[in-house]
């Protein structure tokens, strides 16, 4: 195990326990609370989450259901979902991505720009990062909305833009030692 991440704006910590191209696994800490990260799809990967204590709430392809101690969420690639902590105390879950792709920098990238106060009320960065990263984890991760061919195209004419002013792909302690 690594010393793990945290992102300050919903408290979630994760910590890295299997990185193989095959499997990715994260032990995940998410304490309660109202933020509730977008919606999306993980385009190339199945995803799921094994609960150990507390409860976390996943909304699936518009059905809602709640995963607790002992229980097991497995999500479909390309199926739209999100999760959340709707009850009293922190959830504890390993939460894993089949097969691993580039997810863990990802996550590295959006937590390192969480800690420097660049996400938005929604949990979403500026434009601008977004037009630079949209190319990098289209496999990895895709927003629900707005559709993927409108980000495709905001992300093909904003992302030289970016670039010219310093946007990379990856943020933070990752992007230095890439």
């Amino acid at each position: 195990m690594d010393g793990g991440i945290e992102n300050p704006r919903t408290g979630q910590r994760m910590t890295f326990v299997t990185d193989r191209p095959e499997l990715l696994e994260i032990d995940t800490i998410n304490p309660p609370t109202e933020v509730r990260e977008p919606e999306h799809v993980h385009p190339k990967q199945e995803s799921g989450a094994r609960v150990s204590a507390g409860s976390l709430r996943f909304e699936v392809d518009g059905v809602e259901r709640s995963v607790g101690p002992g229980e097991a969420i497995t999500i479909p690639a390309d199926t739209p979902h999100h999760f959340w902590n709707d009850g009293d105390g922190a959830a504890h879950a390993v939460q894993w991505f089949r097969p691993a792709l580039k997810t863990r920098a990802f996550f590295e990238t959006l937590f390192a720009l969480a800690n420097d106060g660049k996400l938005d009320a929604k949990g979403m960065p500026s434009l601008l990062q977004i037009a630079v990263m949209i190319p990098e984890f289209s496999d990895e991760l895709r927003p629900t909305s707005p559709p993927w061919a409108l980000q495709r195209a905001i992300s093909a004419t904003l992302a030289p833009i970016a670039r010219r002013r310093g946007y990379s792909p990856y943020y933070g302690q990752r992007a230095s030692s890439l």
